[in-house]
C-alpha cells in the first residue's frame, strides 16, 4: 500500500505472524485509517521511507532485526511517529525499556479487539490535536511577530491570533489576568500590531504615582500651577499623541482622576492642570488589571461608565498553570537573558523541568523570572537540576514525600514510591525490592501517580 494523504491519520502494523496481520485488517477495516503491514523490520523500514506514516504498533519478538532495535531506527530517523510496542505476557521488562527507547505505550498479548481500537483512537485524537495546533501555530507565524511573547501553548497561540485582530482596530482594550501573567507584554504586542506602532507605547502604572501627582502627569500641567510647577509639563498622555497610552493597573487609579480619564475617551481631549482651555489628543488607550472591576463598581471604588468605555474588547491573560506547555521555552528565553560572564547554567534537565510543571507558579511569569535569575546567579552547575529551585518548588523526597499533605492511602502510597525510587536513584528494581511489590506493580502505579 503506498499513498500518501497528510490529511488522513496512517497506521503501521509490524509483526511476523500473517494471521495477526490479517486480524488487524479486520479490527480497523470500518475506521477511517491509512492502514500499512509488515511482517519484518526490514519491510517496516521500506515502508516508512515510502509513506507518511503517524503512528505504528510494533511486535516486540520477531526474526532479524527484533521490535527494540526498529524502534531504535524509528525514533532516530522518525522522532515524530507515535509508537506502541506489543509485547508478550509478562514482557514488562522489555516494555519498559521500549518506553526508554522512546515508545509511547506497550500493549500487551493476547488483547480484546475494542482494547486496541480505543487505544489507537487515542494516539488519532493526540496526532490529530498536534495538527491541529501545528495549523494553527503556522497560521499566527505569518501574522504575529512580536518575539517578546513567548509561548506555544493553544490558549497562548489563540491569544496571540487574537492580539493581532485587535491591534488592527483603534477601541480601547482592557486586559485581565493575575499579577505577573505579562499583561503588559500583552499591550505592547497589540501596540506593535497596530498602526500607530510607529509611534509612542506610554506607560503609566497607577500603582505608583501619588494621587495628588497622577492628574499632573497624566494631563500635564502650566508653570506656575501649583507649588513646585517650575516649569510647563505636556503630561504623558500628550507625549503620547498618535500613539498608544497603557494604564497599568487601572483598579488604582483615585475616583478624582477616572472622571478625567472617561472624558479622554469620550472627548478625545484633556486639559492640563492649572489650564482652562482644553487640548485635543488622539491616544489608544489600552488598561490591565488584576482587579475584579465589577466588585470594585459594586463597592463604589471604580466608575461604572469608564468601566463600559473601558472594556469594549477584553481580553484574559491565562495565568502559567493554564499553559504548562510554556514553561520550556519560557525558562530557555530566561536562561539566555539573565546569562553573564559569571552564569555557568546554559541548559535545564528534563527532571527540572518536570518538577516546574507540577508547580502551580502562583507569582505567573514574574516569578518563573525571578526564580530563573536566582538560579543563575548561584548555580555552579552547567545544568539547572532539581535541587537548584527553593522550595516550594522542589523539596527532597527526604523532607517533602514522607509527609504527604492528604491523610489518605494513596497519598502514602504514592510517597513511599518517591522516596523509595530516591533512595536507589530511580533504579525501579531496586525501588520495588524496598516496597517488597513487584516491578510490573511498580511500572503501573508509577503510570497511575503520574510519577514515569
Amino acid at each position: 500500500m503506498y499513498h500518501r494523504n497528510p490529511d488522513k491519520f496512517s497506521l503501521l502494523f509490524v509483526d511476523d505472524q500473517k494471521q495477526i496481520l490479517s486480524s488487524m485488517k479486520r479490527i480497523f477495516f470500518d475506521e477511517d485509517y491509512s492502514l500499512y503491514t509488515a511482517s519484518d523490520a526490514e519491510n517496516a523500514l521500506d515502508l516508512l521511507e515510502k509513506n507518511e506514516i503517524h503512528a505504528a504498533l510494533i511486535d516486540l519478538k520477531m526474526p532479524g532485526m527484533d521490535g527494540q532495535e526498529l524502534l531504535k531506527r524509528m525514533m532516530s530517523d522518525y522522532p515524530q511517529i507515535m509508537v506502541v510496542m506489543v509485547t508478550g505476557h509478562g514482557n514488562i521488562r522489555d516494555a519498559v525499556e521500549a518506553i526508554k527507547n522512546g515508545a509511547v505505550d506497550f500493549i500487551e498479548k493476547p488483547f480484546m479487539p475494542e482494547n486496541l481500537i480505543a487505544r489507537v483512537n487515542q494516539l488519532y485524537r493526540l496526532w490529530k490535536l498536534d495538527r491541529e495546533n501545528n495549523l494553527l501555530k503556522s497560521e499566527i507565524a505569518c501574522h504575529f511577530n512580536y518575539e517578546k511573547f513567548i509561548g506555544i501553548s493553544t490558549v497562548a497561540m489563540e491569544l496571540k491570533k487574537f492580539i493581532t485582530k485587535v491591534g488592527r482596530c483603534d477601541e480601547t482594550v482592557l486586559i485581565q489576568g493575575e499579577t505577573g501573567t505579562g499583561k503588559e507584554v500583552v499591550a505592547k504586542a497589540i501596540h506593535h500590531h497596530s498602526a500607530r506602532s510607529d509611534n509612542r507605547f506610554a506607560v503609566v502604572d497607577c500603582t505608583t504615582i501619588n494621587e495628588n501627582m497622577l492628574e499632573s502627569e497624566l494631563f500635564g500641567h502650566l508653570k506656575g500651577s501649583f507649588t513646585g510647577a517650575y516649569a510647563s509639563s505636556r503630561g504623558v498622555v500628550m507625549a503620547a499623541d498618535r500613539g498608544t497610552l497603557f494604564l497599568d493597573e487601572i483598579g488604582e487609579m483615585p475616583m478624582s482622576i477616572q472622571a478625567k480619564m472617561l472624558r479622554l475617551i469620550q472627548e478625545k481631549e484633556i486639559r492640563p492642570v492649572g489650564s482652562d482651555t482644553p487640548c485635543k489628543v488622539d491616544v489608544r488607550i489600552l488598561a490591565a488589571t488584576n482587579r475584579d472591576l465589577g466588585k470594585e463598581i459594586k463597592e463604589k471604588r471604580f466608575r461604572e461608565d469608564l468601566y463600559y468605555r473601558l472594556s469594549a474588547v477584553t481580553i484574559n491573560v491565562p495565568p502559567l498553570r493554564k499553559r504548562v506547555e510554556d514553561i520550556h521555552p519560557l525558562t530557555e528565553h530566561f536562561i539566555k537573558k539573565h546569562q553573564t560572564d559569571f552564569s555557568k547554567p546554559d541548559s535545564i534537565s528534563r527532571e527540572s523541568l518536570r518538577v516546574m510543571e507540577k508547580y502551580p507558579w502562583p507569582g505567573n511569569i514574574r516569578e518563573l523570572e525571578n526564580v530563573i535569575r536566582r538560579i543563575m546567579a548561584l548555580s555552579s552547575g552547567k545544568v539547572i537540576e532539581p535541587y537548584d529551585f527553593p522550595e516550594p518548588i522542589y523539596q527532597p523526597a527526604s523532607s517533602a514525600n514522607m509527609a504527604p499533605l492528604e491523610d489518605s492511602l494513596e497519598a502514602y502510597e504514592k510517597a513511599a514510591i518517591v522516596n523509595a525510587l530516591a533512595k536507589t536513584n530511580n533504579n525501579r528494581k531496586e525501588a520495588s525490592k524496598i516496597l517488597n511489590i513487584g516491578e510490573a506493580t511498580l511500572y503501573r502505579k508509577l503510570k497511575k501517580y503520574l510519577l514515569t
